[in-house]
C-alpha cells in the first residue's frame, strides 16, 4: 500500500508540469537599436585608440582582454595578435540601444588584416561595464568585465545582437572596409 502511494505521488510531480503546460521564459537575443549619433558616444574619445586609452577605461579594458592585451603567447585558443591591434582601424563611433541600456560601440579591425581580424567594444553608458569580441579567422573570443555583464542572457548574446543591429544600420558590416 506504501509504494502505491509513493508511486502515485511520483507519478503526479512527474506529470504535473506536462499537464498543466511548463512556462519556460524566452531566453532570445534582446532587441537592439542603433541611436542617433550625439555626444554620448564621444565621452571618451573620437577614436577607438582615443577610447582604449581614456584615463576612465584605461585599466578596465586592460583587465577585459587580460592576458590578450600584450603580445600574444603561443597556445591554442590564443589570439594571433594583441588586443589593441584588432582596433587598429578604427570605425565610426556609435551608440546601441539593447534590452535596457545604452552602450558605445566603437569597432575597428587590423590594419593589415581588416576582414580577418576584427573586434567590437561596447561600453556601457557610465563606463562601469565592459564587452568585447574579437573575431579571427572564423573563431570569436568573447570577453566581459563588471558586475552581471550582458545581464541573464550574458555578453556574447549582446555583443551578437549588437553586431547585427550595427550591420543593419551600415550596409551589412559595422566594421571598417579595408583600405586599398
Amino acid at each position: 500500500m506504501r509504494h502505491s502511494l509513493l508511486r502515485g505521488a511520483l507519478a503526479c510531480l512527474l506529470l504535473t508540469p506536462v499537464v498543466t503546460g511548463c512556462v519556460v521564459p524566452s531566453s532570445g537575443p534582446p532587441r537592439a537599436e542603433v541611436l542617433a549619433a550625439d555626444a554620448r558616444a564621444l565621452a571618451y574619445g573620437r577614436s577607438a585608440s582615443e577610447v582604449l586609452e581614456h584615463p576612465q577605461l584605461r585599466d578596465k579594458v586592460r583587465a577585459l582582454f587580460g592576458a590578450d592585451w600584450g603580445p600574444p603567447a603561443p597556445g591554442v585558443g590564443r589570439l594571433a595578435q594583441a588586443a589593441p591591434l584588432y582596433f587598429g582601424r578604427g570605425g565610426p563611433l556609435r551608440m546601441v540601444h539593447i534590452g535596457d541600456a545604452d552602450y558605445i560601440a566603437i569597432t575597428g579591425c587590423e590594419a593589415e588584416a581588416c576582414t580577418a581580424r576584427r573586434g567590437l567594444l561596447l561600453v556601457r553608458e557610465g563606463g562601469e561595464q565592459l564587452m568585447a569580441r574579437l573575431d579571427e579567422g572564423g573563431f570569436s573570443h568573447h570577453y566581459a568585465y563588471g558586475t552581471q555583464v550582458g545581464g541573464p542572457i550574458g555578453a556574447p548574446a549582446v555583443l551578437d545582437t549588437a553586431l547585427r543591429a550595427l550591420g543593419r544600420a551600415s550596409d551589412g558590416s559595422p566594421y571598417p572596409r579595408p583600405g586599398p
